[in-house]
C-alpha cells in the first residue's frame, strides 16, 4: 500500500445559484488575455443540456477517457501508434465552433460610446475576438443553455438520458413538466488522468504533493491530444502561445492554505475542499470496476485517516501531521467517503475525478391537496419518487447507471431533513427515519452544520504545502517523447513554470 494526498473538491448542487460569479473571478485572474477568451476554467452549465464544449459528454463523438481492457485502463483514443499517425490530424479534436460558434466574440462596445452625430439609434454589433471581422453569426457560446434555453432542442442529445424513452424524454423537455438544475465544472485533477496519458511530449504530470493536475508549458508542443483524451474536455488550446492550458486549482493559493478564486468567490457556499488520502497501488484496480461498481470502489480506494495503521502508512510516505490533520477535519471525506452523500462526475470515464458533487433536491412542497394544504405523498418532504429530477438522469450523469448510489445519496438528505424538521417543529427528535438510513444523530447534525452552516474554515481545509514534488512518469523517453508508464520518480520543478503565460 502506498498512501497518497490528493487535494479534493465537492459541489452541493442543490443550493447552486447558476450565478457565474465562480467563473467570472477565475476568468479575471487566469485567462482575460489574448489567446484565452474562449477559456472557462470554471463553467456553469444547465442540465439537462449538452453542455460547452457542445457534446462533451458524447465519447462516442470524442474519444475522451479511458476503457477497461484486459484489467487495465487503456485510453479509448486509442494506442501511442495510432496517436503517431495521427499527430498532425486528430480526428477527435472538439474544433472552436463547438465552444463558441464561430469564434469567441465581443460586441462594438466603441459605437456605443462614440459623440458623433449618427443618422440611427447605434447597437453593439458581434465582433470576433480571433479575426476581429464584424457581424459574425452567433452560433454557440459558454452560456447558451442557461436557465434551460433551448432545452427542448439541445436536450434531446443529452447523453444522460439513456435508458429514458423517447416519449420520457419528449414529456421531461416539454415546457409544463421541464426540469433543470444547475452543473459548475473545473478542471477534476483526477487520479487517472488521461490527458497525462495522452500527452506525447510528457508536458502534462500530476504533482505527488497534493494531486494537482499541471501543464509544463516549456515541455508542451501544443499537440492537442489532451483535449481530445479528456473525458471533460478540460485543456485548452491558446492560438496565441501555441501552448496548452487549464484550470491549476488556483496552486500558488493552495500552497499558502487559501482555497481557489471560483471557490472563495462562491455566492451560494456551495463549495468544498480538503484532502483525502488514497492508496495509490489500487488505483488501476479501481479504475477498471464494472460500471455498476465503480462508486463503490473509488469509495472503498478512499483511506480512512482516523485509522492508525494509515496513519503510520502515511507517515512512512512521507505525508506531513498538518496534512494527516487536514484529512481528518476534511468535508470531502466525510461528504463522499462516510456519509456518502456526493458522488463523482461520470465515474464511467475511469480517470477518477476528485470533484465530487451532492445531486440535487426537489422543493421541501410539492403538491397543493384537497384542504388547501402543500404536500407531497412524503407529507411535508417529498418522497423520490416526487422529485422532478428523475434519477435514472442523476444516476448516468454521477453513478455510470447505478440509480442505488443515488437513491442512498438523496435518501440520506431527506432524512436529515426530516429530522431537522422535527426538532425544530415537533419539538421531538425523529430518530427512525435516520436509522433507515444508516446515519446517527451526530452524523445528520453534521451533515446539517456542513451542509447548511459551515464557515470558511470549515468548508476549506487546505494545509500550507512546500517545494512542488511530481510522479515522474517519463523517466524513460521513448520514440517522440511518450511517457513511460512502468516506471515511477519522485523529483522537483519550479512551480513559476507552469503558470500559463
Amino acid at each position: 500500500m502506498k498512501v497518497m494526498a490528493q487535494m479534493a473538491m465537492c459541489f452541493n448542487l442543490d443550493k447552486c445559484l447558476g450565478c457565474h460569479t465562480c467563473s467570472v473571478a477565475c476568468k479575471n485572474v487566469w485567462t482575460n488575455r489574448e489567446g484565452a477568451e474562449y477559456m472557462w476554467w470554471n463553467n456553469v452549465e444547465t442540465k439537462p443540456g449538452i453542455g460547452y464544449p457542445r457534446e462533451w459528454e458524447n465519447q462516442q463523438k470524442y474519444q475522451g477517457g479511458f476503457v477497461a481492457r484486459n484489467g487495465k485502463p487503456q485510453l479509448r483514443s486509442g494506442r501511442r501508434l495510432w496517436e503517431l499517425l495521427n499527430i498532425f490530424y486528430n480526428p477527435n479534436m472538439p474544433t472552436m465552433s463547438e465552444y463558441y460558434g464561430p469564434h469567441p466574440f465581443t460586441f462594438t462596445y466603441e459605437d456605443l460610446h462614440t459623440d458623433k452625430p449618427q443618422s440611427q439609434q447605434p447597437i453593439g454589433r458581434p465582433k470576433s475576438l480571433v479575426t476581429g471581422e464584424e457581424n459574425i453569426p452567433i452560433t454557440w457560446a459558454a452560456n447558451w443553455e442557461d436557465n434551460a434555453a433551448g432545452t427542448y432542442r439541445t436536450g434531446q442529445q443529452d447523453v444522460n438520458f439513456a435508458g429514458i424513452t423517447q416519449a420520457e424524454k419528449d414529456a421531461l423537455l416539454s415546457y409544463d413538466r421541464v426540469f433543470y438544475f444547475y452543473l459548475p465544472r473545473i478542471c477534476n485533477h483526477c487520479l487517472n488522468p488521461a490527458c497525462v496519458a495522452a500527452c506525447p511530449s510528457g508536458a502534462a504530470y500530476k504533482r505527488e504533493e497534493d494531486g494537482v493536475v499541471l501543464i509544463d508549458q516549456e515541455r508542451c508542443r501544443g499537440w492537442r491530444f489532451c483535449v481530445s483524451s479528456c473525458p471533460y474536455k478540460k485543456p485548452y488550446y491558446n492560438w496565441r502561445t501555441g501552448k496548452m492550458e487549464k484550470c491549476i486549482l488556483c496552486y500558488p493559493r493552495i500552497e499558502a492554505g487559501m482555497p481557489p478564486a471560483c471557490f472563495h468567490a462562491c455566492v451560494g457556499r456551495i463549495r468544498f475542499m480538503g484532502v483525502l488520502l488514497y492508496d495509490q497501488d489500487r488505483v488501476v484496480e479501481t479504475a477498471t470496476a464494472p460500471d455498476a461498481d465503480l462508486v463503490r470502489a473509488y469509495r472503498e480506494l478512499i483511506l480512512d485517516p482516523f485509522d492508525p495503521a494509515i496513519i503510520e502508512a502515511a507517515r512512512a510516505a512521507g505525508i506531513r501531521e498538518d496534512w494527516l490533520d487536514a484529512a481528518r477535519r476534511s468535508p470531502t471525506y466525510f461528504m463522499f467517503k462516510k456519509w456518502q452523500i456526493s458522488m463523482p462526475l461520470h465515474p464511467e470515464f475511469r480517470t477518477l475525478p476528485s470533484l465530487f458533487y451532492v445531486p440535487p433536491e426537489s422543493p421541501m412542497i410539492t403538491l397543493l391537496d384537497n384542504k388547501g394544504l402543500w404536500k407531497s405523498s412524503g407529507e411535508w418532504l417529498p418522497k423520490l419518487g416526487d422529485f422532478r429530477v428523475p434519477l435514472r438522469y442523476l444516476a448516468n450523469l454521477l453513478a455510470a447507471g447505478n440509480e442505488g448510489e443515488v437513491s442512498k445519496a438523496l435518501s440520506r438528505l431527506l432524512a436529515m431533513r426530516q429530522y431537522k424538521r422535527s426538532l425544530e417543529v415537533d419539538g421531538k427528535a425523529d430518530v427512525d427515519v435516520l436509522a433507515q438510513v444508516g446515519l446517527s444523530q451526530e452524523e445528520a447534525q453534521a451533515m446539517f452544520r456542513l451542509l447548511a452552516l459551515a464557515f470558511n474554515n470549515e468548508r476549506f481545509v487546505v494545509p500550507t504545502s512546500v517545494n512542488e514534488a511530481a510522479v515522474e512518469p517519463y523517466i524513460e523517453r521513448g520514440f517522440a517523447g511518450f511517457p513511460n508508464m512502468r516506471r515511477r520518480k519522485v523529483f522537483h520543478r519550479e512551480p513559476q513554470r507552469t503558470y500559463p503565460y
